[in-house]
């Protein structure tokens, strides 16, 4: 007797175990697709993670009305993770690619607090089981607690460096599924005999794993046609790396790379840009032979750096080495950037680009472009900071020049002249660009230096297919629904705060000003 009751106390433990791994991989799992697909990767975690515990909360409440079927209560409770948890990413890419904006967030929150709900279900009856067939209140609870404790480490651990980078997001909600449903069969067979109609209960579990294998092999595939619908061209390369979703589309001759659902560039246009983020801090650098590019791992900004002879090396600093591969080895993307990784002056490293600067020392540059996504996170929030910019000053040599890409003075206002004042507080002189992209709308750039400087005076000494020194001064004027004081609706001037990395002030504008585009 107290041998079979161990045996099934070790049941249970091992049980509450198992599913605990999957519930904190579900957890993260819903950040996850929550920071890809609806942005703001700090915001989507803090929030699924709350949603998560409170729907757990509610679980926990809700388990006090389950008294009897302890087994069989539990083993429904698995087969309903398995169906709503494994389906949730799947569905969560149709909903972004069917349904109205907005729809897509209340789905996810929807489906967080409803499986963390039927999470906080399963630990309040494995223990109350436990204690049914013999064990200790006291030590029936601290045991499956610590299997719940411990089994979260090695879920989350799971999650980072097996099932995300290996499955991706769809896949691996159906994996972790069929383990939820796998435990319940197992449990079902164990305590069979005090199971009625076990054959039926069995039989359900065993369609619900095939259906769920099913979406294993072919529900990436869906989810990606749903995908697609989220582009206007069609998908000709993707893959989620360690840091992003990299999407490539093309239609007509036109390419266009993504980068977290974000437009890179579109090949139709991308020279405006490049020419305005190389040309004019070339023309106004009085040396050209060290150049220091962050970001830009499409090799388009060195396709316009090798159109000058002075230069004598090109470094450029890229967080993902998918995206210099990319830009290596993919046919569209080297055609486009003109073989530019071929140049023996150019220097490619993998690393964050903050960490770049910050342990980079003594080495400085004539040149420095700031070729960087949106600050759209707090990843990226960092590298448009007070601390990040005053680490670009200081690898500046006397008489280099910085450009910096800004986000749009016209969908974004107030966070392109906020990234200006914050490049200004880091004791830098600035001039204020924007151009008409087609594919992007309006956009901004900041031009900086150490002194202080006049751009009329610039002059360009390569080819170009869209800069002159004409349109360089028409670029540098800006209507009066775009300048540098804003006016709020109470007809005040709003004030400019500089971006630091203890106040990120810039993000939530940033979300606020984009919410509408």
């Amino acid at each position: 007797m107290i041998e079979q009751t161990s045996k099934q106390s070790n049941a249970i433990y091992w049980a509450s175990g198992i599913v605990s791994v999957c519930g904190i991989i579900f957890e993260v799992l819903f950040g996850a697709a929550g920071s890809y697909l609806l942005g703001d990767g700090v915001k989507q975690y803090t929030l699924t993670i709350s949603l998560f515990l409170t729907g757990m909360g509610i679980g926990a409440s809700i388990s006090e009305k389950v008294t009897k079927n302890l087994i069989l209560s539990f083993v429904w409770i698995e087969y309903l993770i398995g169906i709503i948890a494994g389906f949730s990413t799947f569905l969560l890419f149709g909903v972004s690619a069917f349904l109205s904006s907005g729809m897509d967030a209340f789905f996810l929150y929807f489906i967080t607090i409803l499986v963390g709900a039927l999470t906080g279900v399963e630990l309040p009856i494995l223990i109350r089981k436990a204690n049914e067939i013999g064990v200790t209140v006291q030590k029936s609870t601290a045991r499956v607690l610590f299997s719940d404790y411990a089994g979260g480490l090695i879920g989350g651990l799971l999650f980072v460096y097996l099932l995300r980078p290996e499955f991706g997001l769809v896949k691996s909600a159906f994996l972790v599924a069929i383990i939820n449903v796998v435990v319940a069969l197992w449990v079902l067979l164990y305590f069979r005999r005090e199971i009625k109609a076990f054959k039926l209960h069995f039989s359900v579990g065993i369609a619900i794993f095939l259906l769920l294998f099913s979406g294993v092999l072919f529900g990436e595939e869906t989810a990606f046609s749903f995908e697609q619908k989220l582009y206007r061209d069609p998908i000709i390369y993707t893959e989620r790396t360690d840091y992003q979703q990299i999407i490539l589309t093309k239609e007509q001759g036109d390419l266009r790379l993504f980068l977290d659902g974000q437009l890179q560039f579109s090949s139709s246009d991308e020279y405006r840009y490049h020419e305005t983020l190389v040309h004019p801090a070339m023309a106004t650098a009085d040396r050209k032979e060290k150049i220091l590019i962050l970001g830009g791992g499409d090799g388009l900004a060195l396709r316009e750096l090798q159109k000058y002879d002075e230069v004598k090396s090109m470094t450029l600093v890229d967080l993902d080495p998918k995206v210099i591969e990319l830009g290596k080895t993919h046919r569209d993307v080297v055609n486009l950037n003109e073989h530019a990784f071929e140049d023996d002056r150019v220097e490619v490293i993998n690393e964050d680009a903050f960490q770049f600067l910050k342990n980079k020392q003594n080495t400085f540059y004539d040149v420095i472009l700031v070729d960087l996504p949106d600050p759209n996170n707090e990843s990226l929030n960092k590298l448009y900071t007070l601390e990040f910019y005053q680490l670009v000053r200081n690898h500046l040599a006397p008489g280099g020049s910085i450009m910096i890409q800004a986000t749009s003075p016209t969908f974004a206002t107030d966070v392109y002249w906020s990234i200006n004042q914050t490049v200004e507080a880091a004791n830098l002189q600035t001039a204020n660009l924007h151009v008409d992209i087609p594919s992007f709308g309006d956009w901004g750039f900041v031009l900086a230096k150490r002194e202080a400087f006049k751009l009329d005076k610039a002059e360009f000494t390569v080819e170009t297919k869209f800069l002159t020194t004409d349109v360089l001064k028409g670029l540098t004027s800006f209507g009066k629904d775009i300048d540098k004081e804003i006016i709020d609706e109470k007809g005040k001037i709003v004030p400019l705060e500089t971006n630091t990395l203890t106040r990120p002030t810039i993000i939530e504008k940033y979300e606020k000003a984009w919410r509408s585009y």
